[in-house]
Formats: C-alpha cells, sequence, structure tokens
C-alpha cells in the first residue's frame, strides 16, 4: 500500500502534468525536484493507478447479431461490439467501455449491484465513470484471493466500484474457497459473510464475467487457487467454464463436483433469481464457456464482440 504522504506527492505531480498542462521541467522548478524524478513519479502514478489515462474510443455495434443473440437464448438484450481487427486485449477494454455505458443508463438510486471477479469485470469497473447518483451499492459476490492477480482482488474491485457509484461496499470477509464443503457451511453462516450473501441474492443487478478452463489463461490457476491439473480434470469430467466460481457443463447444468460446494459465493440457482445479471465475455477460448453460460439461464444480458457471437451461434446450432 502506497504510503499517504507519497500518494499526495504523486497526486500533485500528475495533476500539474495532465491537468494543469505544466511540462516536467516547469513541476520539477516548481516541487524543487529534478526533472528525472518527475518523470519516474509520473511513471509511478500511472503503475499505482493514481492517475488513469482513457481513450474514448468509438463504440461501434453489431445490431444484426445482437438481434439474433438475443432471440435464440432469449435474452432481455444482447451487446455486441464491432471488434473486427483488434486485438483480444484492445477488444476487452472497449467491451468494459460499452458495458460501463450500459451500466450508467439502466443504474437508478437505491439499487444494489454485486460483482464477481474476473479480467472482463475488471475492464468494466475501470471504465466506470464517477458518477453524483445517490447510493448505488455494491455487494462483493465472492470471497477474496490472498496475493491475487490485480483482476481478481475482489474487495478493491468492489470498493474501486462504490466509490465511483456513490454508495456503500459490502466485503465478503472469506476466502474464495473452503477447504471442505462442511467448512463452507460454517464460514457462510458468519453473520457479516450471511449479510453480503444475502445482499447479493437481493441485488437488482449482477456483473459477471465467464470463466474458461484452459490452464495457460485461467486467473484461478494464476492465483494459484486451483491447479492447472485441476482444470485439465474439470474439463475431462464435462465442464466448460464457470459462473462466479460455479463450474458448468456445456448443456447449462451445475457439474457435479465438490469444489462447487466449497466455494464462497452464490450458487446458479440463486444467480437464476437476480432480475439482471449481466455477463461479460469474448475470445475464442471463450465460446465454448460463453455458450454453456447461456444455457444455464443465469444470463438476462449477454455483452461480447461479434467473432465470440458468430462462433457461439454456430457451436449451438452443432451442439
Amino acid at each position: 500500500m502506497i504510503d499517504e504522504n507519497h500518494q499526495e506527492l504523486l497526486a500533485t505531480v500528475a495533476s500539474m502534468y495532465y491537468e494543469a498542462e505544466k511540462s516536467q521541467n516547469e513541476i520539477a522548478d516548481e516541487l524543487g525536484l529534478s526533472r528525472v524524478k518527475v518523470y519516474r513519479l509520473l511513471k509511478e502514478a500511472r503503475e499505482e493507478a493514481v492517475v488513469r489515462v482513457i481513450i474514448d474510443w468509438p463504440i461501434e455495434r453489431d445490431s444484426q447479431l445482437e438481434k439474433e443473440i438475443t432471440q435464440v437464448f432469449y435474452l432481455k438484450k444482447a451487446l455486441v461490439l464491432k471488434s473486427d481487427m483488434l486485438e483480444e486485449s484492445s477488444a476487452l477494454r472497449r467491451l468494459g467501455k460499452m458495458t460501463a455505458r450500459y451500466l450508467d443508463l439502466i443504474l437508478e438510486d437505491g439499487m444494489t449491484l454485486t460483482v464477481c471477479l474476473g479480467r472482463s469485470t475488471y475492464e468494466v469497473i475501470n471504465a466506470v465513470t464517477p458518477t453524483y447518483r445517490a447510493h448505488v451499492n455494491v455487494a462483493q459476490a465472492m470471497g477474496s484471493i490472498p496475493f491475487a492477480v490485480q483482476e481478481l482482488d475482489s474487495p478493491s474491485l468492489a470498493r474501486q466500484l462504490a466509490n465511483k457509484l456513490g454508495g456503500k461496499v459490502l466485503y465478503l470477509p472469506s476466502p474464495l474457497i473452503a477447504s471442505s464443503p462442511e467448512d463452507s457451511q460454517v464460514i457462510r453462516r458468519q453473520p457479516l459473510i450471511e449479510r453480503t450473501l444475502n445482499a447479493s441474492r437481493n441485488a437488482d443487478i449482477s456483473l459477471v464475467g465467464i470463466g474458461g478452463l484452459d490452464p495457460s489463461s485461467s486467473r484461478y490457476v494464476q492465483a494459484e487457487v486451483f491447479t492447472a491439473e485441476d482444470m485439465i480434470r474439470l474439463k475431462e469430467e464435462g465442464a466448460v467454464g464457470d459462473l462466479g466460481g460455479q463450474f458448468f457443463t456445456l448443456d447449462g447444468k451445475l457439474h457435479p463436483c465438490e469444489l462447487n460446494q466449497r466455494m464462497i459465493g452464490l450458487s446458479l440457482e440463486e444467480m437464476k433469481h437476480i432480475p439482471n445479471t449481466i455477463a461479460v465475455a469474448l475470445g475464442k477460448k471463450k465460446t465454448t464457456p460463453i455458450l454453456g453460460a447461456l444455457r444455464t439461464g443465469v444470463i438476462d444480458v449477454l455483452c461480447t464482440d461479434n467473432t465470440t457471437a458468430r462462433e457461439v451461434l454456430r457451436l449451438n446450432a452443432t451442439f
């Protein structure tokens, strides 16, 4: 964690450079620093997210694919980004921006938004702009991962989003996964955990990613929650992906594995009762997980890109 005085210095230097449009030499003279020191502080401010650079790329959507996806999977809505010629990482950032704009349209005062961890939800939260809307509360829908990669830091993401939306954050002070199903039940009965899980169950909107089982890209493997062998075994047993830490099969059924009973979060059945669940995912490795997720009946709004949408429709016609 950054020392408060050092963070103040980072913010001061960043404000002078980005807002007041002063040169690095001018900042160095005013603050009595060397130009090299100013350069390093600006670089650190970017790395520590004290300052964020947001490029407002134009967002173009594919209305025909949106209509088709909505009809085939009985969704309330689909948002399909035109991402031709974009690298996947760039497309995901634009998808986050598109989803953030949609959230801004549907959020209302007094609502509760529950959030699951993941790279796609991380991009959405980063793209949400601060608002003067009153009291949109944010509930952490999944337990935390010690030493998590940045996009899996559930408390941090929930706090960041609540700050932007002017509401309170309800933390889930629990590990993501318990050592046994019995331990999971004990953890769930703790008053603070039960309170947050109840808030998530009764949320107005849920924001989720769709996880795949490829060990090379799995955030769970990167965070050392599961091993690559765990992911391979789940796939061999018929699982294709996860929603909020719940593993499912291609036909949209809950995969009968002990891991699902050990995860601290909402069940697929509980997710189904949230009136507006928005799922965000794209990419070649995500097409089969997206198809299975759509068949669970959990998702109300799918946010993806045109390349992924076309492949999901093709797979659906095949399997």
